[in-house]
């Protein structure tokens, strides 16, 4: 078993200890200051209530997972005993660096040292590492502690021995890690998120149809068959000669945008950047902003405990 440090307590740092701790673990977590802990500890907390509202577990065991994450504002006492760090710290490469050259005057060479990056390769997140054998990616999808995915991503000096360790640890947390084996900006996920997300910003700077509209031929479709089948899976059930026939006549037609949208920039340039600022495509007041994140966290924890079944019955079945 690792000792797991988590450096950075935001919304990924929280939830990625909490995902540690709710599988059994003891984890550590790093936070800047007395004010970035109390921020993670609310976040904790509701994050918990939710959780045992849910009845993914009780107020007993909320207690437990709640004992076995110690936040800390000393980077020393963070790492001290830690196997594997998981860095979750904000997306600036110069700051990444400062902080990998900072552990690895604290850490011996056989600590793990993963970022939970969205954008960065760890080629990239390497080049100035005294080890960069022992650097990779693991980067987990928001909210952490809900979504199971984990992709992880190898660098060109990354050690076999640091993948092993890498998806033997987030499988220890119940996650569901994807080895990616050739760097590639946005990785996996993104990619694909970010080609649908072009393709609505067209189809709405069009006036195709309302946003509320392009929202629900995803929500109401493809979306629906999304849990069970992705896109190479449904392919196949489809039939790969109508696909096949579909790329060839629609592909020459989708966005091929090389940057945002005309709406996206204009709410962009007005400072209106969604649920965070109350305004964006749609207008986020208190209310909606509880409706979506409420029905949001009850969706994907349905599906945690669709996931658990098919994971006791596959026990049975061996």
């Amino acid at each position: 078993m690792e000792n797991l440090a988590v450096i950075g307590c935001g919304t990924m740092g929280h939830s990625i200890g909490l995902a540690a701790a709710w599988a059994g673990m003891n984890v550590k977590v790093y936070g800047v200051d007395a004010q970035d802990i109390n921020h993670a500890t609310h976040g904790l907390d509701n994050k918990l209530r939710v959780m045992v509202a849910n009845a993914l577990f009780d107020e007993e065991e909320a207690e437990d997972i709640r004992r076995r994450i110690t936040f800390l504002t000393s980077l020393d006492e963070s790492v001290e005993e830690a196997t594997f760090i998981i860095e979750a710290i904000p997306e600036a490469l110069e700051m990444k660096h400062d902080l990998y050259h900072t552990l690895e005057q604290r850490v011996s060479e056989n600590v793990v040292i993963a970022s939970n990056t969205s954008g960065f390769t760890p080629t990239a997140l390497a080049e100035d590492a005294v080890h960069p054998e022992r650097m990779i990616v693991t980067h987990f999808w928001n909210p952490g502690h809900l979504i199971p995915l984990v992709e992880v991503v190898k660098g060109a000096q990354t050690a076999q021995s640091t993948v092993d360790r890498a998806m033997a640890l987030m499988t220890a947390m119940k996650k569901h890690p994807i080895l990616i084996h050739k760097e590639i900006p946005g990785f996996i996920g993104n990619r694909l998120q970010y080609a649908l997300f072009r393709e609505a910003q067209f189809l709405l700077d069009e006036g195709v149809a309302s946003k509320e509209d392009i929202d629900a031929a995803v929500t109401y479709s493809i979306g629906r068959r999304l849990p069970v089948t992705g896109p190479l899976m449904t392919a196949d059930m489809g039939g790969l000669d109508v696909f096949s026939a579909i790329s060839d006549y629609l592909f020459k037609d989708l966005s091929t945008m090389k940057k945002s949208g005309k709406m996206l920039s204009k709410f962009v340039d007005a400072g209106h950047f969604g649920q965070k600022c109350g305004k964006g495509f749609y207008v986020w007041d208190d209310a909606f902003s509880d409706e979506k994140n409420t029905e949001r966290e009850q969706m994907l924890i349905q599906f945690l405990k669709r996931d658990e079944k098919m994971r006791d019955r596959n026990k049975n079945n061996d």
